[in-house]
């Protein structure tokens, strides 16, 4: 796995650098019209290679999808959360039922018969 995440990644460096090479002209970006700046004073332009606009462009667009997917999947999130932490608490109940209604038993039958803690649950202390 470790080999193939590599050859990706060196496949995708070498599409990078194909891609700056190509395109290495200077371009200008204004962030007003034409003569709508000079009403603002001051220069509101930047002159930067097209490949920095390309990968830049990229990088928003990226992050963009992340926070967007982030933000729609947190009610799945928080769904999750408060379903674990209703099996803790049914876990923890059915415990005390058990130690509560339970005979006096074996001690080893009474360890093999002790469920198995939760994902997410914690341990209890060692003695």
């Amino acid at each position: 796995m470790r080999f193939i995440r590599l050859i990706f990644v060196a496949a995708l460096a070498l599409v990078l650098v194909a891609v700056a090479l190509a395109n290495r002209d200077m371009v200008t970006l204004s962030a007003f019209p034409a003569n709508f700046g000079q009403y603002l004073g001051g220069t509101w332009s930047l002159t930067v290679p097209l490949f920095l606009v390309i990968f830049v462009a990229f990088a928003l667009g990226m992050l963009a999808g992340l926070v967007w997917e982030w933000l729609r999947e947190a009610h799945f999130r928080r769904e999750a959360r408060q379903r674990n932490a209703e099996v803790v608490r049914l876990e923890s109940e059915v415990g005390h039922l058990r130690d509560r209604h339970a005979a006096p038993r074996d001690e080893v039958l009474a360890i093999l018969d002790e469920p198995a803690p939760a994902k997410g649950a914690a341990l209890p202390a060692v003695r």
